[in-house]
């Protein structure tokens, strides 16, 4: 007994064989694991002293599973694989218990189900995130699961790549026993393995269980509410094996229900999908990281927030504030504005109660935690402000000047300007090191992605503070730099620009969206410009000085989106369907006409490409620019805050995937057409076409300054 290797440990308590794998952060199972393990074991079964065991975790969680680093490498097959350990402990002659805390997530809850009894401390929370992936439970999940809870329950967790806490996994069997509250969890494992090995050693294996009889209709049903929720085709192959697999384990026996999941995980992990889906994840993790920032760099402090403006975005902020649990207090100028605003963020939890998302006293609590006040003074006290007003750069400059005379020293002074220019913003203090963006989507209580500005003179340690205020939050983070619209708006600009062409050459508003959505969108553009005012898009332009003939006639003839029961779209009373229109085929061909450009019909093919291509265009000057810091980043702010289907693993990778000689090539195609030099191939994307490289080759640029080469 003793020290096994660097991430496992055995010792001896009365009988009881204590295995601990100790690998921080997670306590992943990567090789070196597994090798520690499979020894262990092999020395406890040699041992007649040891009559069972215990497994067990060291840190404030259980395995998070299998390292993902290892998946598509040579490593990932080199024995003992965790299919190898897994047989070793459902194969073992001796009862194993396993202790679970924290996260018991992917392999770790395989590892579990293979053991003989399980037990946990509360709030533990146990879920197969596989198909979150593009991939399904490889190691025995599928087969085990149903065996254990039952098919409904394994599917619900399988398929939905959802974890269940700690009462439910008790309620439904996945564990036999949950530990009291400050108990230690190791002792009441070995207490029940000692009471296992004086029960004759019982050995219940979860693989020799049969799995009880189940309508077939229960995996229809799941299967028609995968395909409802996926978006696009690639959205569904996932959800669908994780449906075949469990569907095995009740009509095959376990050995052929465990073969035929290896298979749909290994065709799985060669696809497209699953590599788009991996891709994702460790570029969201990647996007945290600023290259440039000292190692070290601290974030300053954050107890108390302040949002001023009581709208729709400055309400959404405040929620996620009371959400972490941040005392917060929304600034408005006038009392009934600032009325209307809480009254909405109430009614915002209101709801999400009656939909069973929110307990009333978990509701009561956050309300709590959102003070109002008409009285800007209220800065004072706050260690971050985040200004929410309308997108004025003067009315912007007013405020920032008056934050620079009232807020405290240390105060992070943030903008939730989409397009504006922060450092113009930062210029009217005189601590532009505290100053930086944070462009939070909307709903802001609900969408995932925070682009943080930094600015020219934005400090180290102030954006190290908007980065971990971020994940506090439950946001996903991405640095990014100064320029008009920073990285998503400056490539939507883009999108909005061809879909109006699109329209005047041919296209109508319900194809272009048609095609969008079967990309894998959760919307079309025009829908999303009906939602969002077209009234609203009309007012930038004409600052701007810029012309879109079919959304400018529509906004004459008082057609200001969903509003107004009429858009792009109708809507009927009480709906936010998009119906199709003859009044505004009408307009569209009315407005060609006027402008004397011949229609064609349009493929749905050009259709998606012009809906993309221009944008990869777009980021191709972006990265050049170093406004974003790497591809990833760029995937990451499309897939979190402008809904590109993650399958599809954002647009850069979209990109890699299609080639970017063919993306160059249309490019220039679409630019002689139409004229239009801004969609000329950037010259980034006609260099990495050239050298037959993709976005994926780029070093990282820090966002800000520098280029990506």
């Amino acid at each position: 007994m003793g020290t096994i290797n660097a991430c496992v440990d055995l010792r001896l308590d009365d009988g009881v064989a204590i295995v601990t794998i100790d690998n921080p952060p997670v306590n992943a199972i990567k090789r070196e694991v597994r090798v520690g393990l499979v020894d262990a074991l092999g020395r406890i079964r040699d041992d007649v002293s040891a009559k069972a065991v215990v497994l067990s975790c060291a840190g404030s969680t259980f395995t998070a599973g299998a390292d993902i680093t290892e998946f598509g490498t040579p490593i990932q097959l080199q024995p003992p694989n965790l299919l190898d350990l897994i047989a070793t402990i459902d194969g073992f002659p001796k009862p194993v218990v396993v202790a679970m805390q924290g996260a018991v997530l992917g392999g770790g809850l395989e590892i579990a189900l293979s053991c003989t009894h399980r037990i946990a401390a509360p709030g533990t929370r146990f879920g197969l995130p596989e198909v979150k992936l593009g991939l399904i439970p490889g190691a025995g999940g599928t087969q085990r699961l149903p065996r254990l809870v039952g098919v409904e329950p394994a599917l619900r967790m399988i398929v939905s790549g959802d974890p269940i806490a700690a009462d439910e996994a008790l309620r439904i069997g996945l564990v036999d026993a949950l530990v009291p509250a400050g108990a230690d969890l190791v002792a009441e494992a070995a207490a029940l393995a000692r009471h296992a090995a004086a029960d004759g050693g019982s050995l219940r294996r979860v693989s020799g269980m049969t799995v009880a009889r189940t309508d077939p209709q229960v995996f229809e049903d799941a299967a028609a509410a995968a395909k409802k929720r996926a978006r696009g085709v690639g959205g569904t192959r996932a959800p669908l094996a994780c449906i075949e697999a469990v569907r095995a384990a009740a009509d095959l026996p376990f050995e052929e229900g465990k073969a035929l999941e290896r298979r749909l995980f290994l065709e799985l992990q060669q696809g497209g999908e699953s590599k788009a889906l991996r891709h994702i994840f460790f570029a969201e993790r990647e996007a945290a990281k600023v290259p440039d920032m000292p190692k070290g760099t601290a974030p300053r402090g954050v107890g108390r927030a302040v949002v001023l403006g009581a709208g729709t975005m400055g309400g959404g902020i405040a929620m996620c504030f009371a959400n972490a649990g941040i005392p917060v207090t929304v600034v408005e100028t006038a009392q009934d504005a600032l009325d209307r605003g809480l009254d909405q963020v109430r009614a915002n939890y209101r709801t999400s109660v009656s939909r069973g998302g929110l307990a009333a006293d978990e509701m009561e609590r956050r309300v709590a935690l959102i003070a109002g006040s008409t009285d800007f003074g209220a800065v004072a006290t706050a260690d971050i402000v985040i200004e929410a007003v309308f997108e004025e750069m003067d009315l912007k400059k007013r405020i920032f000047a008056d934050l620079d005379r009232l807020a405290r020293p240390g105060a992070l002074l943030a903008t939730n300007t989409s397009t504006l220019d922060v450092d113009e913003i930062a210029a009217v203090t005189r601590r532009p090191g505290d100053v930086l963006g944070m462009h939070f989507f909307s709903p802001a209580n609900v969408m995932k992605l925070l682009e943080i500005v930094r600015g020219e003179a934005t400090s180290f340690d102030a954006l190290a503070t908007a980065i971990a205020v971020a994940k506090r939050l439950r946001k996903v983070p991405v640095t990014v730099g100064v320029c008009d619209g920073f990285v998503g708006n400056r490539m939507l600009a883009r999108r909005s620009a061809e879909s109006e062409k699109l329209l005047l050459e041919g296209a109508l508003p319900q194809e272009v969206d048609a095609a969008v959505i079967e990309f894998g969108f959760p919307m079309g553009p025009f829908a999303m410009y009906d939602l969002a005012g077209l009234d609203v898009g009309m007012r930038i332009r004409r600052a701007r000085g810029i012309v879109a003939p079919v959304s400018d006639a529509l906004c004459e003839a008082g057609r200001y989106g969903q509003k107004t029961g009429a858009g792009y779209f109708r809507y009927e009373a009480g709906s936010r369907a998009p119906l199709a229109d003859p009044d505004v085929e009408r307009i569209v061909v009315e407005t060609s006409a006027r402008l004397g450009l011949a229609r064609r019909a349009i493929p749905r093919d050009e259709i998606v490409e012009r809906m993309t291509f221009p944008m990869i265009n777009e980021a191709a000057r972006i990265l050049d620019e170093g406004i974003a810091t790497r591809p990833g980043d760029v995937d990451v702010v499309w897939v979190y805050g402008y809904g590109w289907p993650a399958w599809r693993g954002g647009p850069m990778f979209y990109a890699d995937a299609i080639g970017l000689p063919y993306i160059r090539d249309r490019l220039a195609e679409f630019a002689a057409r139409s004229q239009d030099p801004t969609l000329e191939p950037a010259p980034l994307l006609a260099r990495l076409a050239a050298e037959g490289r993709g976005f994926g080759s780029l070093r990282a640029a820090g966002a800000g300054g520098g280029s990506a080469r």
